[in-house]
């Protein structure tokens, strides 16, 4: 008999963020599988956690994939963590939860934290309508011709960003989507938690003399024609 996969989201900073349900859930299941063991050590040891932590992560999500799923199996229930958030948003959660729909293995999400919601929640811009599409490309001319492929979409656009690439990002900004509002959302749920607004000419003057830690969110206004 099979048992069942959980999709859990956890904090993506402070981590009282954590859903009763979440709580509950990871206490009674037998097995974790985590992209990084020693990042869910915070977490576990903040509630006193004590599971099975095993590691699910790229580049081996299929690998790793194989032995959740004959766990799940063999009866064992197991639940699905990030680093940060919600599984399987921009994260390597998307295989193993296809696979355990080929098997016929019943799947139970546990919302929660996201940073896409969290920013979008806090950003000012407009959100009955939003297009997520996660990182954007390595290279800056890929970058380019996505941004402009984007430019007629009536949507908020929201990437996610390594701190190093803000810069860079911005100036690909201006040079595609002209005068557009946009919003850094940075260390979100966190002390030092940060929103700064502006044009791409804008925030690149604010920040080009800036350290910029953590992971940032960037959400750009839409086409307003």
């Amino acid at each position: 008999m099979t048992a069942t996969l959980y999709i859990i989201a956890t904090p993506i900073g402070n981590l009282d963020d954590l859903t009763l349900r979440a709580l509950k859930t990871l206490e009674t299941v037998p097995v974790i599988a985590c992209e990084d063991t020693r990042h869910s050590r915070k977490l576990f040891n903040k509630y006193k956690l004590r599971n099975k932590l095993i590691s699910y992560y790229q580049p081996k999500e299929k690998q790793k994939a194989k032995q959740i799923i004959n766990l799940l199996k063999k009866g064992t229930d197991v639940a699905l963590i990030s680093n940060a958030g919600t599984p399987c948003i921009s994260d390597p959660g998307y295989p193993l939860v296809r696979a355990a729909i080929n098997e016929n293995i019943k799947i139970v999400p546990i919302p929660g934290a996201s940073a896409v919601t969290t920013a979008l929640s806090a950003a000012g811009l407009p959100t009955h309508k939003f297009l997520f599409l996660g990182f954007p490309p390595v290279k800056k001319q890929a970058t380019k011709k996505l941004l402009q492929s984007l430019s007629s979409i009536d949507a908020t656009l929201v990437f996610y960003l390594p701190p190093r690439k803000i810069i860079s990002f911005l100036d690909t900004i201006q040079h595609t989507l002209s005068d557009r509002q946009i919003v850094i959302a940075r260390e979100m749920t966190k002390i030092f938690e940060e929103f700064i607004r502006g044009s791409a000419e804008e925030l690149l003057y604010k920040l080009r003399s800036k350290t910029i830690k953590g992971e940032v969110t960037v959400l750009i206004q839409g086409s307003s024609r």
